[in-house]
């Protein structure tokens, strides 16, 4: 293995997940992500847990974790987040793990692919990848589920939060590129059912459920950042006292 080669694999690993996450040829919306706003925090678990979870699991994350973290008692977790069963038909623990009763057979079944585990998706595909997917369904009666995607053309998911952004469909506009050749491109979408929502409320609310998901694919960044933080104040001090130590020490040997 050459040099190069080496050198181009650790760019690589380097590279942060949300390039990865990008679709070739779409630009992404950027969503502001701010894991401190408890209150965005729970809206976006309370907007997971209604529309996401009963498909999606997030079996990395428990339920008294985000109690702890978001600012809820267990027992208003328990109330207001718990939806689930286990196996013996009680209700789910508050120290579970985040999954729903759906199994892959019937998902792979009912949407030709196995709805993924979410808990680590806002790494893997980015939280603007998220904001504007999120954002950009759009009626297309072609597709089985009736609607298509801008960002992820081809998505077997349904549109779950119709009910608060309503139906919208594409418009499109005739572009000539720089060889002369004329293309139908999407230029953005007309709203032809109204939700309950309005665009500036369901941004709000999408921001929020990407915010909480940031949020389960790194629980503990704030507190990274906290001790962060301290540590490279530890560091500076440090390296006062160690530049007057060598000072001292070579005060009678350098003259």
């Amino acid at each position: 293995m050459n040099t190069r080669t080496v050198i181009s694999a650790f760019v690589l690993l380097l590279m942060p997940a949300a390039s990865f996450g990008a679709s070739v040829g779409v630009e992404l919306d950027h969503v502001r992500i701010d894991p401190t706003n408890t209150a965005s925090l729970q809206r976006g678990a309370r907007t997971f847990v209604n529309y996401c979870l009963g498909c999606h699991t997030a079996d990395y994350q428990r339920y008294n974790r985000i109690a702890q973290d978001v600012g809820l008692t267990d027992e208003q977790v328990v109330e207001n987040l718990v939806f689930t069963t286990d196996d013996a038909g009680e209700r789910t623990k508050v120290g579970s793990l985040m999954f729903n009763n759906m199994s892959k057979d019937y998902g792979k079944q009912a949407f030709g692919a196995s709805p993924p585990n979410l808990a680590l998706t806002a790494r893997s595909r980015g939280t603007d990848w998220l904001y504007t997917y999120l954002r950009t369904f759009y009626l297309d009666p072609s597709r089985p589920v009736g609607v298509n995607n801008k960002v992820f053309a081809g998505a077997s998911m349904p549109h779950v939060l119709w009910e608060l952004q309503g139906w919208q469909k594409p418009v499109y506009e005739t572009q000539t590129d720089a060889h002369g050749h004329e293309a139908e491109v999407m230029v953005g979408f007309e709203l032809v059912t109204k939700g309950k929502q309005t665009p500036e409320e369901y941004d709000r609310t999408v921001a929020d459920l990407v915010n909480f998901m940031a949020y389960m694919a790194d629980p503990i960044k704030v507190v990274r950042h906290r001790v962060g933080m301290w540590v490279m104040l530890f560091l500076i001090v440090f390296l006062v006292v160690a530049y007057q130590l060598k000072k001292e020490y070579w005060r009678d040997i350098v003259k």
